[in-house]
């Protein structure tokens, strides 16, 4: 597939025109397509206008409902849980981490919830978002079963994604994985490439593991990153996320077949309120500082989690985002059908 560089400004207004198209309000529309748009602009490319087309089918299917918005179900203090209603899952993630860093500011530590909610493409916008705001957030979402339970010969996990987000003044920390070996969403562009993943990725149909994204795609048997740890750790962040939402846990979500409906956790920690702004920069320096010192095998390199994304952001800001010219055509195309 052949890159064109497009100014970032004409994508996110070339989603949002879009948008408006499938019954997304001016604002919202422009917000959701804003966040769509920067996953591509850090780099994250598996998570970003990758996924547009998926979204929009999820629209037409009835499991995204546009003008839907959050609900209160409960307040308590610190703690928080709303009701999702089905709506666009970027713009309620947004939602949620907002109001998590609103009530860190008040009560120094924050926990928002989240049923009934969807896809959040790129979990690591809302980690940015805690950043930006002088907080550290932690985030985690359920999905539909897409790996197997640590033996298991059929999907009954979820990849169930984790940001953690620590700010710092010379570059942010900021972690988002899932716990499948690979994201879906890069396993999709492999395939669509027609290139073998790196390592291992998953399972073929008789458990052997194999690097072939097409084989994983098809049988929902993602490789858990850790191996048996991995199965584990996705188990308790997908319990956790049911219990705290009172939400669907990833069985439940995968019974239609469809991810929707899934449960999403936000968690915020105001330094300035804890009172260990002090030290955050010199902490996180003096580790990151002894992490770059630590030897390496020829050809090796350390990088913390995010180091680099500051530094795509603003390459691709000058020189525009790198598209696929056959995703770029099939945008236009829909902006004028």
């Amino acid at each position: 597939m052949v890159d064109i560089q497009i100014p970032f400004g004409q994508v996110s207004t070339t989603l949002k025109e879009i948008l408006l198209k499938y019954g997304l309000a001016e604002e919202r529309a422009q917000q959701c397509a804003l966040l769509f748009a920067k996953a591509d602009l850090d780099g994250v490319r598996s998570h970003g206008v990758n996924r547009f087309f998926l979204f929009l089918d999820f629209i037409k299917k009835g499991l995204v409902y546009p003008d839907k918005e959050p609900v209160i179900l409960s307040q308590l203090g610190m703690f928080e849980r709303w009701d999702g209603q089905q709506g666009v899952g970027n713009l309620n993630a947004e939602f949620a981490m907002s109001r998590a860093i609103r009530l860190s500011k008040e009560f120094g530590i924050s926990c928002v919830t989240l049923q009934n909610t969807n896809h959040w493409m790129r979990g690591g916008n809302f980690g940015w978002q805690a950043v930006e705001a002088g907080c550290i957030g932690i985030c985690f979402t359920n999905t539909i079963p897409n790996m197997p339970a640590w033996g298991g010969s059929e999907p009954k996990i979820g990849n169930n994604p984790l940001v953690i987000a620590i700010p710092r003044e010379k570059g942010p920390v900021v972690l988002d994985m899932a716990f499948s070996q690979f994201a879906y969403g890069k396993l999709s562009i492999a395939k669509a490439k027609g290139e073998q993943m790196d390592y291992e990725a998953g399972f073929d149909d008789e458990g052997n593991l194999t690097k072939d994204p097409q084989t994983v795609l098809a049988n929902f048997l993602g490789l858990p990153i850790g191996l048996w740890k991995g199965s584990g750790l996705s188990m308790v962040l997908d319990l956790l996320a049911a219990i705290l939402s009172g939400g669907n846990a990833s069985f439940e979500v995968g019974k239609s077949g469809e991810e929707s409906a899934v449960s999403q956790v936000f968690l915020c920690f105001d330094p300035i309120k804890l009172q260990f702004h002090d030290w955050i920069e010199t902490k996180s320096d003096a580790l990151i500082e002894d992490l770059k010192n630590s030897a390496t095998f020829d050809g090796k390199s350390i990088r913390y989690p995010g180091e680099h994304t500051l530094e795509t952001r603003n390459k691709n800001l000058d020189n525009g985002v790198p598209i696929s010219q056959q995703l770029w055509e099939q945008l236009q195309n829909e902006l004028k059908s």
